[in-house]
C-alpha cells in the first residue's frame, strides 16, 4: 500500500484517472477537491505507482472516530483489475471493516469482490444503484465523445418563470442543514445532518428562498465534487424550482472548473428529464453504493 501525498503525486493521479472516464468520476472529482486544499482531509491510497491498478480514497486515520457515522467513513474505489482487488481492499490498513461504513464507486463488476469482503469479514451490505449523470460542460471538457450534438436537447428549454418578487435565489446556510437533512433519502438522521452541515459549510450551495425566507428547493456538492441532496419541500414541488436550482449551480460552478455529475434513482422519472433538460449527459456506467454493516 502507498500513500500519495503532494501537489505532484496528485497531479499524475488525476492525469491518469482523466484516461478511466466515466468509471473513475467518483474518484477524479475527489482528486479534484484534494488538490484544492483537501477540506475532507482524505486520502489516497494505491496498490502501487505509478502504474497502480487499485485506487481507495478515504478520510484520514484521525477523522474516523465514530465507528458508527458511516457519512465520514466514506470509501471511493476505482480498479483497472476489479477481479483480482481483493486482497488490497481486503488490508485493515486500507478499509476498516470494522466500523459501519459505505463504499462508493461507478463500477459494477465490483459489487462481486465487496460480498466476498463482507462474508469474510463478517458484516451486512445494502448496495443501491443509481443511474449516472454527467454535467454538459464537464462532459464536453472531460469526456467529448460522449457529447453528441445532433442528439443532445437544445439548452434552455421551455420552463415556467419565478416569480421573483417570491422567490430568490440565495445559498444554504448551516442552520438550513436540518430541512436538507429531512428530505435527503440517504439521511434523516443525526450523523446525516453533521454531514450535510460539514458540506454546507466546505462547498458552494444553491437554493430558491421562499416567502418567508426560508429554502423551497436546493442543491449541494459533497466532497467527491458530485451534485447531491437536491429537493423542494412538498408544497411548492410542480413548479420547476430545482431547474432553476440546478440551472444556476452549474452556471456559477463551471467558472471553477468543477467535474460536476450526479446520480438520480432509476424510479425517479421527473429528475430524469430535468438533468436532459439541463443538458446533462446520461453516462453508461451505474453509481453504486455499498453500505456496510458489522455482524
Amino acid at each position: 500500500m502507498l500513500h500519495l501525498q503532494g501537489p505532484q503525486m496528485l497531479q499524475m493521479l488525476e492525469k491518469s484517472l482523466r484516461k478511466s472516464l466515466p468509471e473513475s468520476l467518483k474518484v477524479y472529482g475527489t482528486v479534484f477537491h484534494m488538490k484544492q486544499g483537501n477540506p475532507f482531509k482524505l486520502m489516497a491510497l494505491v496498490d502501487k505507482w505509478p502504474d497502480f491498478n487499485t485506487l481507495v480514497i478515504r478520510p484520514q486515520e484521525q477523522e474516523m472516530t465514530d465507528d458508527l457515522d458511516h457519512y465520514t467513513n466514506t470509501y471511493q474505489i476505482y480498479s483497472k483489475d476489479p477481479k483480482n482487488c481483493q486482497e488490497f481492499l481486503g488490508s485493515p490498513e486500507v478499509i476498516n471493516w470494522k466500523q459501519h461504513l459505505q463504499i462508493q464507486s461507478l463500477q459494477s463488476n465490483l459489487d462481486d469482490v465487496i460480498k466476498n469482503l463482507v462474508a469474510i469479514k463478517l458484516c451486512k451490505v445494502k448496495q443501491t444503484q443509481c443511474n449516472l449523470y454527467m454535467a454538459y460542460q464537464t462532459a464536453k471538457e472531460l469526456f467529448p465523445s460522449m457529447v453528441d450534438a445532433e442528439t443532445l436537447p437544445l439548452p434552455g428549454g421551455k420552463h415556467n418563470f419565478i416569480n421573483q418578487e417570491m422567490f430568490k435565489f440565495s445559498s444554504l446556510d448551516v442552520t438550513h442543514a436540518a430541512l436538507v437533512n429531512k428530505f435527503w433519502h440517504f439521511g434523516g438522521n443525526e450523523r446525516s445532518k453533521r454531514f450535510i452541515e460539514r458540506c454546507i459549510r466546505t462547498f458552494p450551495s444553491f437554493c430558491l428562498l421562499g416567502p418567508e425566507g426560508t429554502p423551497m428547493s436546493w442543491t449541494l456538492m459533497d466532497q467527491t465534487g458530485e451534485l447531491r441532496m437536491g429537493g423542494t419541500v412538498p408544497e411548492y414541488r410542480g413548479q420547476s424550482l430545482i431547474y432553476h436550482v440546478i440551472c444556476a449551480q452549474l452556471q456559477a460552478l463551471d467558472k471553477f472548473g468543477f467535474p460536476m455529475y450526479c446520480h438520480v434513482d432509476k424510479a425517479n422519472h421527473t429528475m430524469k428529464k430535468i438533468n436532459l433538460k439541463v443538458q446533462s449527459v446520461p453516462m453508461s456506467c451505474d453509481w453504486n453504493q455499498w453500505k456496510c454493516v458489522p455482524c
